[in-house]
């Protein structure tokens, strides 16, 4: 069983900046790939970015690439994404997962654990 909290949303400016955080409990963190997906007002789950175990291969949505960055930290059990240049089609709340098992995944389906969300909002 894994579980996981995000943190570290809030309100930026356009051009901003943010990193959100996820927490993991239990000592399966350093066995998941992690991945964090977000979720605008009437609109599908969408896939942002992954990481596997070990943290040397990422994965991101063409959307994000170039100016979100996620990455791990086994020994402190959590997972960050670093969000730069941030505009108002950022907005979103944003979702971490665990994928249990080898290989990162880009898809909702492929992750057996979520955490609860944090809200992203970037005014213009």
């Amino acid at each position: 069983q894994v579980q996981l909290v995000e943190s570290g949303g809030g309100l930026v400016q356009t051009g901003g900046s943010l990193r959100v955080s996820c927490a993991a409990s239990g000592r399966t963190f350093s066995s998941a790939a992690m991945g964090w997906f977000r979720q605008a007002p009437g609109k599908d789950r969408e896939f942002v970015a992954a990481i596997s175990r070990s943290g040397i291969r990422t994965a991101y949505a063409d959307s994000v690439k170039g100016r979100f960055t996620i990455s791990r930290d086994n020994a402190k059990n959590t997972a960050y994404l670093q969000m730069n240049s941030l505009t108002p089609e950022d907005t979103a709340v944003y979702y971490c997962a665990a994928k249990l098992g080898s290989g990162t995944a880009a898809y909702i389906s492929g992750y057996d654990y979520w955490g609860q969300g944090t809200q992203v909002t970037v005014s213009s």
